[in-house]
C-alpha cells in the first residue's frame, strides 16, 4: 500500500527498523533539545503530514525501548490519525520516569503502525443478546 506523505523536517521519513516491523520509527523535528520534567507533557512535532487511504487509519503508538529507558510514553496511546486529516502529525509525550529526561531534535519518538478500521451503523435497541460473560468486566475472572 502507498501512503502519500509531505516531511518538512531534516529527519528521515517514517522507516522500519527491521523487515517485519509493524511500525514506523518517527522523529522530533526540533531546534533544538527539550526537557521534560517528570509527569509533564509536551506535544512535539514531526514535520511530517500525510494522506492516508480511506478505510485506514495511523496509529503513533510508544517506543518500547524509549518507554524502559526514559520512562517516555505517548500520552494519549495510540494516537489516532484519520483519513481526512491533513495536518502536522504532532505526538503527546509525557515522562512517567522521576528524572529530567531530554529530547533530542531528530531523536525516534514513536511508532506509526497504518491499519485498517471499518466504519458502522450504530442501531439503537432495547435489548442486547445474553453471553456467558454477560456484564462482567474490570477483573470479573480473578487475578489468578
Amino acid at each position: 500500500m502507498e501512503v502519500k506523505i509531505i516531511n518538512k523536517s531534516d529527519n528521515p521519513s517514517p522507516e522500519y527498523a527491521t523487515n517485519h516491523s509493524a511500525g514506523a520509527d518517527i522523529r522530533a523535528y526540533l531546534d533544538k533539545p527539550i526537557t521534560l520534567k517528570p509527569l509533564h507533557r509536551v506535544l512535539v512535532p514531526t514535520g511530517l503530514y500525510v494522506e492516508l487511504p480511506i478505510g485506514f487509519e495511523a496509529q503513533i503508538r510508544p517506543r518500547s525501548g524509549l518507554a524502559l529507558m526514559k520512562g517516555i510514553t505517548v500520552l494519549n496511546s495510540p494516537g489516532t490519525i484519520d483519513a481526512d486529516y491533513r495536518g502536522e502529525i504532532g505526538v503527546i509525550l509525557i515522562n512517567l520516569s522521576a528524572d529530567d529526561v531530554v529530547i533530542e531534535p531528530g531523536e525516534r519518538i514513536c511508532q506509526m503502525v497504518i491499519a485498517q478500521h471499518e466504519t458502522v451503523t450504530f442501531t439503537q435497541v432495547d435489548v442486547l443478546s445474553e453471553t456467558h460473560r454477560g456484564g462482567g468486566g474490570f477483573g470479573h475472572t480473578g487475578t489468578k
